[in-house]
């Protein structure tokens, strides 16, 4: 399967990594950014109402409001820390946990990236699918929740060995 190949400033981590694993590597900074989009689109509605009151009871609208600035700012960090395993953003901290992480894996003889019950056509088809998907949250959130082999990366930098290889051992 062609994968796309862009140029980036940073080191590339995973094109199209799992939507835990991007949970898992939110820095404080995204968190940050969840509750900024939390407390903000409420109290944006509290001050458009103190400019132009409609004395209706506000209660349920900054709920609404609270649950929907929750939505936005888990979007734009899991955005930013997507940026950061693509390679578009300073990438360091996630870079060597990456290769902490997945080097273990690879001693253990587990699969890197997970294992996954589907076939490959499945497989490459969530890829096709949720690849860069992260740049049209606007429209359509998709995460990518499937185990599959393509990411963008060699293996080989973890310590898996190719076929080759082992047919030779």
């Amino acid at each position: 399967m062609k994968q796309k190949s862009v140029t980036t400033p940073y080191p590339l981590i995973d094109s199209d990594p799992h939507a835990f694993r991007v949970v898992r590597y939110f820095r404080p900074s995204d968190y940050a950014t969840i509750a900024a989009g939390t407390a903000a689109f409420p109290a944006a509605l509290y001050f458009w109402d103190m400019a132009d009151p409609t004395h209706v009871r506000l209660r349920t609208s900054l709920r609404l409001g609270g649950f929907l600035g929750f939505i936005g700012g888990f979007l734009l960090a899991y955005q930013r820390s997507s940026f950061r395993f693509w390679g578009w953003s300073e990438n360091k901290r996630e870079e060597e946990m990456d290769y902490a992480e997945l080097s273990r894996r690879a001693r253990e003889g587990k699969p890197l990236y997970g294992e996954s019950d589907q076939p490959q056509w499945v497989q490459g088809a969530a890829y096709n699918n949720s690849v860069f998907s992260q740049l049209k949250f606007h429209a359509f959130p998709w995460f990518n929740l499937v185990n599959h082999p393509h990411h963008g990366t060699d293996p080989a930098k973890y310590g898996v060995k190719s076929e080759e290889k082992k047919d030779e051992e």
